[in-house]
């Protein structure tokens, strides 16, 4: 094995981390027999020689090894060598992406057409390892050839051969996934797919088979669900909950003691073999969701034995294992979260399935439906109040980690979680232990229950967050949830005076005064005056910038009650230019209404060469009005910036300012259809402007966002904590304003 792999000069390559001399190391101990030694050389080989999915040249020098290990039968855990493999050959660089490419990334996109031509040149083997004594590589085996063939009839025809004979359930669920990868890469074959995905998720005996055709017929023909989706996959669930029963074979199922017939073997032989003019189309990503584990017995799969090792190859098999422990069927929510991709926006039949299954008896299947509740949400517009009804309901159940994933998915909601208010209130008092969170490293947080009660706006959080006050270190979000009470929280404007007032003004006064002002900022606390003065007058020069604007910025919220902060405030604007001095001016304007004081401060701010201090400029002078009229010429020459967002805060102050809105809505609906990213800012502005005319520009463009399934924000393969919270938020702008359409004018 490994003929010739020392006379490669692996010295002048290199990986992710330099030098690729140790790649020659790397493919021996995928060789080995230590399990752990296997497993940290598979690490090692995605750590830096296929690192994040990258190709280098010493990736493409591996290729002919990797394949002398994947079919060596001497060689154990082969099925992760024919996935490295896969992974290595299956980049699909399609015509768009190759216009997009620079010089800097020519060499990478060659890398990846060589990797993809030498793979696929050796993928004949895998024809072979579909049938292989292992059940490893017979589970990687179907995914590699869907991916990397060319030949996607002859594919075709393998895997529906092999389905019947295939004794392990697993891998006849990939021989499934396979067939539906095919069909998603080779369009025309879709049609012949999704036939026998039907007659599968009819007619097979196996529940999870069934489930498995759906799930592929969801992702790759949609239209030939049946029309009882819904009750069908229900009943699937219930009965793999169930003991198994004896059932007649289904088609393409064997009957004992008989051989599969021609049909069975190759169905498709009367189909020309050469499909090379096939186009491919890449693979739409399965959502993924968190996954939160404890410590359990690892359970034995078909990938072989599991060692306990440091990588993160290991760390990952062993969280798997750590989920999937006790689990009949532990690759039932793969399937579900394959079968909600593939449903996409019809988000009926989606939220009945996922109440369906937060209804049932086993509490994985509840933790499965909890966290894709969550990630439908987050994607979609809809009615959620049952589900998160069901979702609430998880918070009483003993089993902790049902309870935990159902608070997380609540605290993202803000509004929504209103059907769970009571239930969240219930969890709250329960559990105290749990109001506070504290972590290795970094300052204390809100458990995620008081965060869902508080974004509620509901006062039976005030408790929790009074305790967390008087903690010796305050939780970091502690004035994000007392913003979001407003006066339900004004009994705290004790505690945060008093612990704002023991703050040390050293270098960590950022990290210990920000939440107390940002509390105070959401109370409005004048009260809080000479406290926050104090913070003003003494930050230190670690983060004092940040520290000085965050007292800024609670100065402007308490108004004409911060009177005794002017004189400080006209000191700091005598240096217009800077960050401080707008937004000293900002607060002195809320504080003194004295416009004479600030307009020359954020005139000169709206020159900065910092396109932050010029957005904050625009802003304040917006906030003065008709008094700040004399700049409409400044903002008017900003629409044409090539920064967004100075566009956007430009635009919005011109209206603010000149109170004409004809020019403004030209500029703000123009940056609406360039970046989705401004919207809620836009919207804010249009509302405030007053009714949308019925057939104008604005309305047609806001009935369009209401008429939107999908979020505005919604991205593939990540979310940010605040995304349904701003979607709602737009929507409700967004109706604001055309409330009363035909009522109002905006000339």
């Amino acid at each position: 094995m490994f003929s010739g792999i020392d006379e490669v000069d692996w010295a002048s390559m290199e990986h992710a981390y330099g030098p690729a001399d140790d790649v020659p190391e790397l493919l021996r101990g995928l060789a080995s027999d230590d399990p752990a030694e296997r497993e940290a050389a598979l690490d090692g080989m995605y750590g830096a020689v296929h690192h994040q999915g990258d190709v280098y040249a010493c990736t493409l020098a591996c290729i002919p090894f990797l394949f002398e290990l994947a079919v060596d039968p001497g060689v154990q855990d082969r099925g992760s060598v024919v996935e490295l493999l896969t992974s290595i050959g299956g980049f699909d660089l399609d015509e768009d992406d190759e216009a997009e490419i620079d010089e800097d990334e020519i060499e990478g996109a060659a890398n990846y057409a060589m990797a993809a031509a030498a793979v696929t040149a050796g993928a004949g083997v895998f024809f072979e390892l579909i049938a292989d004594e292992d059940a490893g590589v017979r589970l990687a085996a179907p995914l590699a050839l869907a991916t990397l063939h060319r030949h996607p009839v002859r594919v075709l025809a393998l895997l529906r051969e092999r389905l019947p004979v295939e004794p392990e359930e697993e891998v006849r669920l990939a021989l499934v996934e396979a067939a539906g990868r095919v069909a998603l890469r080779h369009r025309p074959l879709a049609g012949r797919v999704a036939a026998w995905l039907g007659r599968l998720a009819s007619r097979a005996h196996s529940p999870g088979l069934r489930l498995a055709a759906l799930a592929q017929l969801a992702r790759c023909a949609p239209d030939g669900l049946p029309g009882d989706v819904v009750p069908v996959v229900s009943g699937l669930l219930r009965e793999m909950r169930s003991p198994p029963e004896q059932s007649a074979p289904a088609e393409d199922e064997p009957v004992p003691g008989r051989e599969p017939d021609a049909e069975s073997r190759c169905p498709d032989a009367a189909e020309p073999a050469d499909t090379e003019a096939v186009d491919a189309e890449p693979v739409e990503p399965v959502e993924i969701e968190p996954v939160e584990t404890e410590p359990v017995a690892a359970a034995e799969t078909c990938r072989g034995e599991q060692v306990a090792t440091p990588t993160l190859v290991g760390q990952l098999r062993s969280l798997s294992a750590q989920e999937n422990a006790g689990r009949g069927a532990p690759w039932a929510a793969d399937l579900l979260r394959t079968l909600h991709v593939g449903l996409d926006d019809r988000v009926g039949d989606r939220t009945a399935l996922l109440a369906d299954q937060l209804r049932s008896p086993d509490r994985r299947q509840r933790i499965d439906a909890v966290r894709m509740s969550g990630g439908l949400i987050r994607a979609w517009r809809g009615p959620y109040e049952e589900l998160v009804a069901l979702v609430g309901d998880q918070l009483a159940d003993p089993e902790p980690r049902l309870a935990e994933a159902a608070s997380h998915v609540l605290e993202e909601l803000f509004g929504l979680a209103a059907p769970a208010a009571d239930a969240l209130a219930a969890r709250l008092t329960d559990r105290p232990e749990d109001w506070v969170r504290s972590w290795a490293s970094g300052p204390p947080g809100l458990g995620s229950t008081v965060k869902a009660l508080a974004r509620l706006g509901d006062a039976r959080a005030v408790p929790a967050l009074a305790a967390a006050l008087e903690l010796p270190q305050v939780a970091h979000d502690v004035g994000f949830a007392v913003g979001h009470l407003g006066t339900a929280a004004q009994p705290l404007a004790g505690a945060l005076r008093r612990r704002l007032a023991e703050v040390a003004l050293d270098e960590g006064a950022y990290d210990r005064a920000s939440p107390l002002l940002a509390g105070l900022t959401g109370l409005r606390a004048g009260e809080a005056t000479p406290e926050v003065l104090r913070v003003l007058r003494g930050a230190p020069e670690y983060r004092g910038e940040w520290l000085r604007t965050a007292a800024l910025r609670a100065l402007g919220s308490f108004g004409p009650a911060a009177r005794e902060a002017v004189p400080e405030l006209r000191a700091l604007i005598r240096r217009p230019g800077t960050a401080s001095a707008t937004e000293a001016a900002e607060a002195l304007w809320a504080i003194s209404g004295d416009a004479e004081a600030v307009l020359p401060a954020l005139i000169e701010g709206l020159q900065s060469h910092q396109v932050h201090d010029r957005r904050a400029a625009a802003v304040a002078l917006g906030a003065l009005g008709p008094r700040a009229a004399v700049v409409a010429p400044r903002l008017r020459g900003l629409l044409a910036h090539e920064e967004l967002w100075l566009r956007v805060d430009a635009a919005i102050a011109l209206w603010e300012v000149s109170g004409r809105s004809r020019e403004t809505l030209e500029a703000l609906l123009a940056d609406w259809d360039r970046s989705r990213h401004v919207r809620v800012r836009v919207a804010e502005c249009v509302a405030r402007m007053g009714p949308v005319p019925e057939g104008s520009a604005a309305a047609h463009v806001l009935r369009s966002e209401l008429a939107s399934v999908r979020r505005h924000n919604a991205m593939d393969g990540g979310y940010g904590s605040h995304d349904i919270h701003e979607d709602e938020k737009l929507l409700a702008l967004c109706r604001r304003a055309l409330r009363g359409t035909g009522k109002g004018t905006t000339a």
